[in-house]
């Protein structure tokens, strides 16, 4: 008696991964379909007040979909379309707004993959009677004998740090069929096939939102107060038009120059609206040894008084040696003896043992030793 084939809707982007993650399942005999999730809306571009508002940019999002139906023609998938705008702007962008208004530096690809991948679509994906979701990510799920996600095996191309905050139930029902391969294989895959994508440059930018010049798409949307820019000695270097677009560690679009290094942020004043920066990149202003991480998401095992292991705090970012220890239901102290640079509140802390990621959470406070950053 033949077992019935496993059916697996892939998430296609118009990009070249997600395209191979169809063409590595259908190697291995899964009924295969595709879908194409449409979550921003270029047309309508309305900030949290529904303020109508025009950029000159535009969203490649429909070039991205006619590159998505020309590989499923190619590859003899059916492709559906899914449209989750409105979950993406609730769940997704509002809270990127608003993590920015705090002058917080947010991480909206994880929260994407949390509510938009790996949850509406996966929902959408099991009412329509599938039996699991593939995506195009370099990251490995293992389902037996326990849930598991693994770092990919590609280093250079590792997408775990931005899978940290998922269920083992959203892992359970996903595929990562590119997890064992590396960009040039994949790029080689897709040239056997002959796909127009096979040498499409690889997306950056916000997740769905795409490449902008990010200032002025942002100040559509959060209006902001110029002010100084000044040292820790409190002199006034530049002027800033918002410290909202800043980050700790950000060395471009300063507009200071002058002899000597180079300028880099290295904190916010935000009840003074001061930009805090200094000279060299190894600034010690900008290490810390201690964090404060919250909205914890763990799929490892619990956390007893302590518990050691590695943290990445930035994608890319290396392994740290860390020390978790509890303090509450929602908050957990990070030590990491061995100094870090530029840990910004708002972006994820991401903890691993060895390959397997145990989760992740929300870096709340910064401090040197007892001593607080003005991050």
């Amino acid at each position: 008696m033949n077992q019935k084939k496993k059916r697996v809707v892939v998430g296609l982007s118009g990009g070249v991964d997600s395209a191979v993650s169809i063409i590595k399942l259908q190697e291995l005999g899964y009924e295969v379909e595709a879908m194409f999730m449409r979550n921003w809306d270029s047309s309508l571009n309305n900030d949290i007040l529904g303020n109508p508002h025009t950029f000159d940019d535009v969203c490649p999002q429909e070039v991205d979909y006619l590159d998505a139906v020309k590989t499923a023609e190619k590859l003899n998938v059916k492709l559906h379309r899914v449209d989750f705008v409105d979950e993406y702007w609730q769940k997704v962008f509002s809270y990127f707004l608003e993590e920015y208004k705090a002058n917080r530096t947010p991480n909206p690809d994880i929260l994407c993959n949390k509510e938009i991948k790996f949850k509406a679509f996966l929902e959408k994906a099991m009412a329509m009677g599938f039996d699991y979701i593939a995506m195009g990510h370099y990251a490995r799920s293992v389902h037996a004998p326990e849930v598991e996600l693994l770092r990919g095996i590609d280093r250079n191309k590792d997408q775990s740090y931005f899978l940290c905050q998922l269920t083992k139930a959203q892992i359970a029902k996903s595929l990562f069929p590119i997890g064992e391969m590396t960009k040039p294989e994949v790029r080689k895959l897709a040239q056997k096939y002959n796909l127009d994508i096979a040498s499409k440059k690889d997306s950056t930018g916000v997740c769905f939102i795409g490449e902008r010049n990010f200032k002025l798409f942002l100040k559509n949307y959060l209006p902001a107060t110029p002010g100084n820019i000044e040292t820790l000695e409190g002199e006034v270097v530049g002027q800033h038009d918002g410290i909202m677009y800043h980050t700790i560690g950000q060395r471009k679009g300063l507009g200071l120059g002058g002899a000597g290094e180079a300028w880099f942020v290295i904190g916010k004043d935000p009840k003074r609206n001061v930009l805090l920066v200094g000279r060299g990149e190894n600034q010690e202003y900008l290490y810390s040894n201690r964090a404060i991480v919250y909205k914890i998401n763990w799929i490892g095992p619990e956390i007893g008084g302590e518990f050691n292991c590695t943290a990445k705090f930035r994608y890319r970012g290396v392994d740290h040696n860390v020390t978790i220890r509890k303090l509450d239901e929602d908050k957990f102290e990070v030590i990491y003896l061995a100094k870090a640079k530029a840990v910004t509140p708002g972006q994820a802390a991401v903890f691993y043992d060895g390959e397997r990621l145990l989760g992740g959470g929300t870096i709340d406070e910064v401090f040197m030793d007892q001593e607080k950053r003005k991050y």
